[in-house]
């Protein structure tokens, strides 16, 4: 890690709520804060809740040398369908792929079977002649006059962006990159994205909707950030804004408005680099992280400090937790599993009398019926409330007052006559369901990783997290909960913490043993140069820059791959031996057996560069001296095992390192309350971070 030494803040845009966290290293301390996003412009929220964090801070926004941002804009835009009306150009017969997608049911069963639409409607998808082969020869040239013919067409149909996706140009994209410079020619005004630029790697489909999920939010998020950027600038803003990115590095604001699909994941990876780096300060190399924020709650597995990657992403899934029921985009992000269960997640019974949570939210506007902001339908908060989890006067410091009263109403006028449970048994099961949810969605994904939950700490953030996690460890077996102060803006200071990164990709298919190496070590020649133009575009020196390189296998006659690690420094035939063992072994470790006598194939080749992460000193402002109040005045709390039982409530910022006391217990700060049962230790490390750890189960099973 190398010293932050600079002031720079960090603004994570939720559905619910901005958050922002400010570096100051020169007198190395940590500020936060927290704002009801605006829906209707994010930006907004981001001048008022900046403007308010500088002068806090004693600071002004000139004395400011990076703003990093994270935003849920892109996935949303994709989600709710309101991005720009795009027209696609395509190979001469392959006008309807993606309608024909994989060609695969993600629920054989399901008679109600729904597809998600394509981006694009098929009367803007329109043919032109041209054909390259999978060995990137071109087997018909670019028909200029067609070309311009169908643009011409598209643009009389009123697009406002135009993708491009002919077939095999990962192989050779001389004509993708022929028509764009035509096109942007005649239609200077309309911005064109081609698939190689955006996901320059085999697959027709994928490489399809990549382009065309690109090209839909484009537009807006050009005028977004274009926006958001002259905003910064009028209020004195010097250094350029920086971007998170899905893969969990950084990247210029250049880059976003050339590549926003890039951008799909960027607040959820945030909360896994933030913890990532809460992993190595506490040296737990296996963890969890479970931010839970007012909408959703994202989950990582991450090993070795680092988190787990993916290279596929699906976006606007038709059902939440079907895979396949979504569009496939070709992204590099973070592999995590996102679920609709937040603080903001509403509770209903459906038309068989069940108690249900989520996936809809009260979102900012209303937000949950305790807000007293107009929300009619109980939401978790309103639950967490009534449970004693919450304050009424220290939400968020105090600025926001819950009402219980409200809370109480909701749910008795709108759930317990239907279904004929009291009040409080109301909240109690809506507080098990979602953590019901959360759990089954949890133990999914980690046992697709063939991994056992036990063998992980769980790091609470997000405003709810630390509410839910005491109960989301007991259900999957974890017997330590890590929560980090300041948990409720952790994905804010995830961009803080965060090194610069950036990847390129190039497919080549061909089986191992008859590989053109020195074709191989050219594409990773253009790719570095690729990525080190990127990242010096990020601002990072290139003595500080750490490449490593991948390639996607498989055996011979499999569909999909797995990602291989490459051995460093330049690939000969001698190498071939080496990463079959290296594929062999990633094989079993995955799927528990290996094929030895089988041929292998490499498919994609993938290089990353990143620069070196800096080191926060964790030292939050507004922390109070050892002479005030360690507790608060107590209240009830729920817990499942015990019913309501008197409870200590704790004062976050007057514990210091080494204190420890047992459970039941709520902890209370600004941004987020942490929960711990009458079967917890909690105590207090070096870094403050609360170390929740559950007590194992006795010889019968029982606490």
């Amino acid at each position: 890690c190398i010293c932050l030494c600079i002031v720079a803040v960090g603004i994570d845009v939720g559905s619910t709520f901005t958050d922002f966290v400010l570096v100051d290293a020169k007198r190395e301390l940590i500020f936060t804060g927290k704002q009801l996003t605006t829906p209707e412009d994010p930006s907004v929220a981001i001048i008022e809740g900046l403007e308010r964090l500088v002068k806090e801070a004693g600071t002004t926004v000139l004395e400011l040398e990076a703003v990093v941002h994270g935003t849920t804009l892109v996935a949303n835009t994709i989600i709710e369908r309101k991005g720009a009306r795009v027209g696609l150009i395509v190979t001469r017969g392959f006008r309807d792929s993606l309608e024909m997608g994989r060609e695969i049911r993600y629920d054989l069963y399901d008679l109600f079977f729904e597809k998600p639409n394509p981006l694009v409607p098929r009367y803007l998808r329109l043919e032109i002649d041209e054909r390259v082969d999978s060995l990137g020869q071109i087997l018909r040239a670019l028909n200029e006059n067609e070309l311009q013919r169908v643009a011409k067409q598209l643009v009389d149909d009123g697009v406002e962006a135009i993708a491009i996706c002919f077939m095999h140009a990962y192989a050779n994209d001389v004509h993708e990159r022929r028509a764009k410079e035509i096109l942007q020619s005649a239609f200077p005004n309309i911005p064109i994205t081609t698939s190689t630029e955006v996901a320059p790697e085999i697959r027709e489909y994928e490489r399809a909707n990549t382009a065309c999920a690109n090209a839909y939010v484009l537009p807006l998020m050009q005028r977004y950030l274009g926006g958001l950027s002259d905003k910064l600038s009028s209020l004195g803003l010097k250094p350029p804004l920086s971007l998170m990115q899905s893969g969990g590095g950084l990247a210029s604001i250049t880059s976003g408005r050339k590549a926003p699909v890039h951008l799909i994941e960027s607040g959820p990876a945030a909360g896994a680099t933030a913890g990532a780096f809460f992993g190595r300060l506490t040296e737990n190399e296996h963890v969890i992280s479970f931010d839970m924020g007012g909408t959703t709650a994202k989950m990582c597995l991450i090993e070795s400090y680092e988190p787990e990657h993916a290279h596929e992403f699906e976006a606007g899934r038709i059902r939440r937790f079907k895979k396949g029921s979504g569009l496939t985009l070709k992204v590099p992000v973070i592999d995590l599993i996102e679920i609709g269960a937040g603080g903001g997640s509403l509770a209903r019974v459906d038309n068989m009398g069940l108690l249900k949570v989520g996936p809809e939210s009260a979102g900012s506007n209303p937000g949950p019926v305790c807000y007293g902001l107009g929300g009619t339908q109980p939401a978790v908060t309103d639950a967490d409330l009534l449970l004693g989890y919450l304050s009424p006067e220290y939400f968020l410091g105090g600025e926001i007052n819950l009402d219980l009263s409200l809370a109480e109403k909701a749910i008795e006028k709108r759930l317990t006559t239907a279904t004929g449970l009291l009040v409080a048994e109301v909240a109690a099961g809506i507080h098990s369901i979602v953590n019901e949810n959360m759990a089954l969605a949890a133990r999914m994904y980690i046992a697709e990783k063939g991994r056992d939950p036990r063998r992980y700490a769980l790091i609470a953030s997000g405003g709810s997290g630390p509410v839910h996690a005491y109960a989301m460890a007991k259900l999957l077996k974890i017997r330590r909960i890590i929560c980090p102060l300041g948990a409720g803006v952790l994905s804010a200071l995830g961009f803080l913490v965060a090194a610069p990164g950036t990847s390129a990709v190039r497919s080549y298919v061909s089986r191992l043993d008859k590989i053109d190496w020195d074709r191989i070590n050219g594409l990773f020649t253009q790719m570095q140069e690729e990525v080190v133009a990127q990242i010096q575009n990020a601002g990072t020196g290139l003595s500080t820059v750490k490449m490593r390189r991948s390639v996607d296998m498989r055996y011979s006659g499999q569909g999909f791959e797995i990602d291989v690690p490459l051995p460093d420094g330049a690939l000969v035939e001698a190498s071939g031996p080496v990463i079959r063992q290296s594929f062999l072994d990633r094989y079993k470790e995955l799927f528990g057996r290996q094929v030895a006598d089988l041929a292998v194939e490499a498919v994609t080749w993938r290089m990353y560069a990143s620069g070196l992460a800096p080191n926060v000193a964790l030292n939050f402002a507004g922390q109070r001296n050892d002479s005030e109040l360690t507790k608060k005045s107590g209240r009830q709390v729920y817990f499942p095992e015990t019913g309501y039982l008197p409870c200590k409530i704790y004062n976050r910022y007057a514990l210091k390192p080494g204190d420890s006391f047992r459970g039941p217990a709520v902890i209370e700060e600004r941004e987020s309350t942490a929960v711990a049962g009458p079967d917890t230790t909690v105590t207090i490390d070096e870094h403050l971070n609360l170390l929740i750890d559950i007590d194992p189960p006795t010889q019968n099973g029982c606490i």
